[in-house]
């Protein structure tokens, strides 16, 4: 039976599936308005933008906002080093994580359920309660101002969710795979890598997007570990944008949205997989 929510006259406001329904459209309006205003004001001109009544779609279009974007800003190279953490710190969390997701799965640990518990717990650390620490140990280790202050951080910060994620896939993978694997001649870790990896393939897709977004969108340990303009990644340079006395909102807007680009893509790219390793993943889980 639907659940109701009364007003009093013995009528329903409210059914279970409606209130689905507006939970949903919350969601989606929360998730999609601002991105769709960015969209908006990057074609938009500055006396558009301030003009009222508010104009939702832009009346003249332009592409004077993305030329400016590039003119104003060494874009393509924020681009370049933004690729080049996100892609490094992807791939270096998806190898140990699957390396710790399988022992997990697989090998007899005696405080299995307490290592799950932790992973869990530091995954709810604040990001700035961290930053202090590892600026520390960046300091410490001479890699502020390089791809590794941000590299290394963001793999650490991206382990809990992709070892969780891959524990719960490689759980239901049928140990028997492993062991013919391995009676033919292969290693353990060559059945890792060549049998139990494959067959995880949603899963791994999906820690990897996860991994690669969350490295390309971070700003606030890009803008303390990295001064040096040559180590800028994008989030830091878009705000670079931003002048003593102006705040060009186009010209940003425009970067915002080449910013998005790539991520929008991979997750096109790999939509089918995302939402299967994610779907499964909740079943498993």
């Amino acid at each position: 039976m639907s659940a109701t929510i009364s007003d009093g006259s013995g009528g329903g406001i409210f059914t279970g599936k409606r209130l689905r329904w507006l939970a949903a459209g919350i969601v989606l309006l929360n998730g999609f308005f601002p991105a769709l205003w960015i969209l908006a004001t990057a074609f938009k001109s500055e006396i558009e933008l301030t003009a009222k009544p508010i104009t939702w779609i832009p009346h003249s279009p332009t592409l004077n906002n993305f030329i400016a974007a590039f003119r104003d800003q060494p874009l393509p190279h924020y681009l370049l080093n933004s690729a080049l953490v996100a892609l490094s710190a992807m791939a270096l969390s998806l190898f140990i994580s699957a390396l710790a997701a399988y022992a997990i799965a697989r090998l007899n640990l005696k405080y299995r359920g307490a290592i799950l518990t932790s992973i869990i717990a530091v995954s709810m650390f604040p990001l700035v309660t961290l930053m202090v620490p590892l600026f520390e140990i960046m300091r410490g280790l001479g890699l502020l101002n390089s791809y590794w202050a941000l590299v290394l951080p963001y793999t650490v910060l991206n382990l809990p969710i992709c070892t969780l994620i891959l524990v719960s896939f490689f759980q239901d993978i049928p140990r028997d795979l492993e062991n013919a694997a391995m009676i033919d001649g292969c290693t353990r870790l060559g059945a890792l890598w060549r049998i139990v990896v494959p067959l995880a393939a949603p899963g791994v897709f999906t820690a990897g997007i996860l991994a690669f977004v969350n490295a390309w969108d971070e700003f606030l340990l890009a803008l303390s570990f990295n001064s040096a303009a040559a180590y800028r990644t994008l989030p830091v340079g878009i705000q670079m944008y931003q002048g003593e006395f102006s705040f060009p909102w186009p010209t940003i807007s425009a970067a915002l949205v080449i910013a998005m680009i790539p991520v929008v893509v991979v997750i096109l790219i790999f939509q089918e997989r995302v939402v299967s390793g994610l779907t499964s993943g909740g079943v498993k889980g």
